[in-house]
């Protein structure tokens, strides 16, 4: 199992998921060529192409953004609003081992094995002429370990949800849309793929490759309120050129659990924000011919509890503004698409938990340090360009950058002798106090029919935690967490 190599025994340990996905593919082999994503190509009569740049789910063209404006009500209501998803993936780590050449627990069931990974149910689409829905619900087969920390348990939770309402007004001098959403997740409502929620990492359980630490840290507007909260966002796009959305959240929680489903304030999993989030979105876009473009600016302030049980704990403030752009070339055979974003950061702390305990020294390889900074930055800068050719083959390149300031709180403990008898680190450890982690993600991907796509990701680090070498403490190169990952993404 932790040989250099994938084995035999977990592909025949997964073979019912090899099947699940050979099934998944053979249903979009026969499936009728006007039906495309499921629910929504149903109800339009469109395939994907339509909708989606190349073919490439969530990524969405001129018309696919039309859709989801006016509330996803374009087209006929259908008599069964419902699809489904589910993915297969292989994972292999460059190095999964601690210092003394043993295997560790950093690393889930899923490194070195094909399995079926996750699953998503989808109700949606018209529901009267103004009002329509995005609802997800997703299955994680390999959640977390059990408390003998052996066996994975799987894991049911609300995924992003979208309910609209919306109206168009046309004359002869204007092209007004407007409307108002309720969601689970502040930038889910946007329409453009640069925006947090559907730019980059869209692969279910792909995660930056699948690394042991993923991004170790990242701006909140970067998902760290996704399905935890809800809100009510008001929007209007205006002759096709200005995009502004206004958005007020708040934890999803009592009487509206149902959209944070599998997260809680007990395990601290579920944040407890204090008052109202607001957030904030502008863009000005232009389309030309086969072109079209975007250019946004997005914001969030929040302040977080530091206990999530406690609303009288102190309190974190969040203060996040980011810059995006987008293009787009459509003209089959050929589909380009690429995006950037910065997003930055400022976390200012509470004065009551300025003294509390930081972590690891690795300064002077001593005790614990307090907390360094009474405020904090973190930037993470992102861009990615994805071709596709005939709406089945393509390939994609990305690059992203995090980037934030010292502080010995982000340091972990590594124990002061690495030979010794202390308790083995986790491979994600921080000496440095930065969360500083910069790579590369290059796919190739084959959409062999419209209800499937089939990629190979390689994703490199030469930069983890802070560092190239020795992030960890126990010498772990920032390459040793360069990840392949393979998926089969099916639905119907």
């Amino acid at each position: 199992m932790q040989g250099t190599s994938w084995e035999a025994a977990p592909w025949a340990r997964h073979g019912l998921s090899v099947l699940l996905g050979l099934v998944i593919l053979l249903l979009g082999w026969y499936a009728p060529e006007s039906e495309a994503l499921p629910i929504f190509a149903r109800q339009t009569g469109q395939n994907c192409v339509a909708c989606h740049a190349g073919g490439q789910f969530p990524e969405l063209t001129p018309y696919g953004r039309a859709f989801k404006l006016t509330g996803y009500t374009l087209g006929e209501r259908t008599a069964l609003p419902v699809a489904f998803m589910a993915v297969l993936t292989g994972t292999k780590v460059r190095n999964t081992n601690d210092p003394n050449g043993n295997s560790t627990a950093d690393f889930p069931a899923k490194n070195r094995s094909v399995i079926f990974n996750t699953a998503s149910l989808f109700l949606g689409g018209k529901i009267t002429d103004n009002l329509g829905a995005f609802i997800q619900v997703t299955n994680n087969n390999y959640d977390h370990l059990s408390q003998d920390g052996v066996t994975w348990k799987n894991k049911f939770y609300s995924d992003n949800t979208d309910l609209r309402y919306a109206d168009r007004l046309i004359g002869e001098n204007h092209d007004l849309i407007f409307g108002f959403s309720v969601n689970n997740n502040p930038s889910v409502s946007d329409v453009w793929n640069s925006a947090p929620a559907w730019g980059y990492d869209v692969v279910p359980a792909s995660a930056w490759g699948g690394a042991v630490g993923k991004i170790p840290q990242s701006p909140m507007l970067a998902g760290a309120l996704a399905q935890k909260v809800v809100g009510l966002s008001s929007y209007a796009y205006w002759n096709k050129m200005v995009y502004a959305e206004f958005a007020a959240y708040r934890t999803a929680n009592n009487s509206l659990s149902a959209l944070s489903r599998g997260y809680t304030t007990r395990d601290q999993s579920l944040p407890l924000l204090s008052g109202i989030t607001p957030y904030w979105r502008l863009a000005l876009t232009h389309e030309w011919g086969a072109h079209n473009a975007m250019l946004g600016v997005m914001g969030l302030s929040a302040k977080q509890h530091t206990d999530a049980t406690d609303s009288s704990s102190p309190t974190w403030k969040y203060n996040d503004i980011g810059i995006d752009a987008q293009y787009q070339y459509l003209l089959d055979p050929h589909t380009v698409t690429t995006e950037v974003s910065y997003l930055h950061e400022r976390i200012h702390y509470d004065s009551a938990t300025a003294g509390q305990p930081g972590a690891y020294d690795a300064a002077f390889a001593t005790t614990l340090q307090s907390l360094s900074n009474s405020s904090d930055t973190l930037g993470l800068f992102r861009v990615k360009t994805a071709y596709t050719y005939q709406a089945k083959y393509g390939g994609s390149i990305a690059f992203f950058n995090l980037t934030g300031s010292y502080n010995s709180a982000r340091q972990t403990g590594v124990g002061s002798d690495p030979t010794g008898g202390d308790t083995l680190p986790s491979l994600s450890n921080n000496i440095t106090g930065k969360p500083d982690t910069r790579g590369w993600t290059m796919e190739v991907f084959w959409l062999p029919v419209q209800y499937a796509r089939v990629g190979l990701q390689y994703t490199l680090f030469n930069r983890y935690q802070g560092a190239s070498n020795n992030y960890d403490g126990w010498g772990r190169r920032a390459k040793d967490n360069n990840t392949v990952f393979f998926y089969v993404w099916g639905s119907y």
